[in-house]
């Protein structure tokens, strides 16, 4: 794999293989571990945060999965879901070592061809609020209309802390 000249680097991508699940799981391990660290909530994912993997491997919406490989090392994961004629990129994940270096968006540029080569109309993603990063890259890649949000109501108490400072159409919110 060759550099861009800026630092990149240029992986293989390809589809995902039960030989890679390892190094996948060990990815979602990274993702789980960035999502307790950004919402400062160590339960997120419980006590085995490389446990879901499998249970995303078997949603059944999932078209597929492709992992992004740089000197025969798995450094990325990301898949397409499909539910009907709408598609969903989940999730995109660089290993903390090479995240900044154009991997997340050789595995989003396989995805929208991905899309593309499947006639689908438009392509979605969902980041976690707080992932500015990752906005930020998928701001980048194209993904600029919103089509829905995600609005939370806690039920109950708990020890969890929102953070202030968005606004939508105007009306505070939290995240």
């Amino acid at each position: 794999m060759e550099g861009r000249g800026d630092g990149a680097v240029t992986p293989e991508i390809r589809a995902y293989q039960d030989a890679d699940h390892d190094a996948c799981r060990a990815l979602w391990v990274e993702l789980t571990e960035r999502h307790r660290l950004i919402y400062d909530d160590p339960t997120i994912g419980g006590d085995d945060p490389g446990a879901y993997l499998d249970t995303y491997l078997a949603t059944p919406e999932r078209v597929g999965s492709w992992v992004a490989v740089h000197e025969g090392e798995t450094v990325g994961l990301t898949g397409l879901f499909v539910r009907g004629d709408s598609a969903e990129v989940e999730p995109v994940v660089v290993t903390e070592r090479f995240r900044g270096q154009g991997i997340g968006q050789a595995l989003l540029d396989a995805m929208i061809d991905e899309a593309r080569s499947r006639g689908l109309p438009s392509l979605s993603i969902r980041p976690v609020a707080r992932n500015v990063e990752a906005i930020a890259l998928f701001w980048r890649a194209g993904f600029r209309t919103m089509g829905h949000l995600d609005l939370f109501l806690d039920l109950v108490d708990r020890d969890y802390t929102w953070r202030d400072g968005l606004d939508v159409h105007g009306l505070p919110v939290r995240y």
